[in-house]
């Protein structure tokens, strides 16, 4: 936050003699004066609804500059939400979350840390355009952004021209211009004891390496098989492929925030409206009803949706505790048909499985 603050205020203050306020921002429908101030008033409205835990679109105060304010003080309120929103970040326990619409109505620290140096980075972007300055934020910031924020764009060969595509800002070679967009944040599902949250690209890129995904796991976690469906994950976000909601979700115990296993999809929906689900759990945390608990919630939400009519998971033939839970969360043994039909589009590896099936009520 601190680096992109300081970068976008070094750059605009080369040209605060300059009338902002009669010159376009880039292709922004705002002025360069009204971009400047729309910077401060995302930074310090964000560090609001996180310290107050906004739920809901109320927020207690806006943020007015009075015209005869000058554009090096603007520059300032800038810098003054930096520090506060920083601030804020930094003491919010890393599972709070606070309302920002886009797209499920809520943020954690991270998320709106990376919501707001997307605003810092992009409105910088479009005011030195209107004024004709120099501006490339450093690649990390970009991709801090990208993959956080932007979880469904597959990565360009560079971190900044991608963000400025995705945004509608930008050409990238080989890809159709982009004329509508929006931030992404990661679907969170609370269940009674759990919450789900959707696993970010950034995060399971750290999962795969032997990293904790930013998660304060009990003991014994992560389990192997969330550290292979997160490097899957990095796969299809590299391929293009990923589509965060039919992605990853670490399951996060309520009552004191420890991540205690996995669960999620093997990708979108296929053309017969079909997904296949799957989970697992540090041992610790096995035999407590966790894993009905999620995927029951899981379940729900995915066949509520129109794209799915059916949920799979496969099970093996020696593992009567998970044939226990899919049972308990509604799942039926599947019929030699459908196993049959299943099993034909497997490879050698993975035919003989136990299929089970949830479909949508009529």
């Amino acid at each position: 936050m601190e680096e992109a603050v300081a970068g976008a205020v070094a750059v605009l203050r080369s040209a605060v003699e300059r009338d902002w306020g009669g010159v376009r921002a880039g292709r922004c429908e705002w002025s360069c004066r009204e971009t400047a101030q729309h910077i401060a008033q995302d930074l310090i409205v964000y560090a609001g609804r996180l310290a107050g835990r906004v739920q809901d679109t109320y927020r207690p105060f806006d943020v007015v500059v009075d015209d005869s304010t000058d554009n090096a003080r603007v520059l300032q309120l800038i810098e003054a939400g930096g520090v506060l929103l920083t601030a804020t970040i930094r003491v919010t326990p890393p599972r709070a979350r606070a309302y920002h619409p886009r797209p499920y109505y809520s943020a954690n620290p991270e998320g709106f840390a990376a919501l707001a140096v997307g605003e810092v980075l992009l409105h910088t972007h479009d005011i030195a355009e209107g004024l004709n300055l120099a501006y490339e934020p450093p690649a990390e910031l970009a991709e801090f952004v990208l993959t956080r924020m932007f979880p469904h764009i597959q990565p360009g060969p560079e971190h900044w021209p991608t963000l400025l595509w995705a945004t509608g800002r930008g050409e990238l070679p080989g890809r159709a211009p982009v004329t509508e967009w929006d931030w992404y944040n990661n679907l969170v599902l609370p269940t009674d004891r759990l919450t789900l949250e959707g696993l970010t690209p950034a995060a399971a890129a750290d999962l795969r390496l032997g990293g904790d995904g930013g998660y304060d796991w009990v003991a014994d976690g992560p389990y192997d098989g969330t550290r292979e469906a997160a490097g899957m994950l990095v796969k299809a976000y590299e391929a293009g492929v990923h589509r965060p909601e039919w992605g990853v979700f670490v399951l996060v115990r309520r009552e004191d925030g420890k991540a205690v296993g996995g669960m999620g999809f093997h990708g979108a929906p296929d053309e017969e409206g079909r997904a296949e689900v799957g989970y697992d759990l540090a041992a610790s945390a096995r035999g407590q009803g966790y894993a009905t608990e999620a995927l029951r919630a899981l379940s729900e939400w995915a066949l509520a949706r129109d794209d799915l009519k059916s949920l799979v998971a496969t099970i093996d033939h020696d593992n009567p505790a998970s044939q226990r839970v899919v049972a308990r969360a509604g799942f039926r043994r599947a019929t030699v048909e459908e196993e049959r039909t299943v099993n034909e589009e497997r490879d050698a590896t993975e035919q003989g499985l136990r299929l089970y099936v949830l479909t949508r009520e009529a």
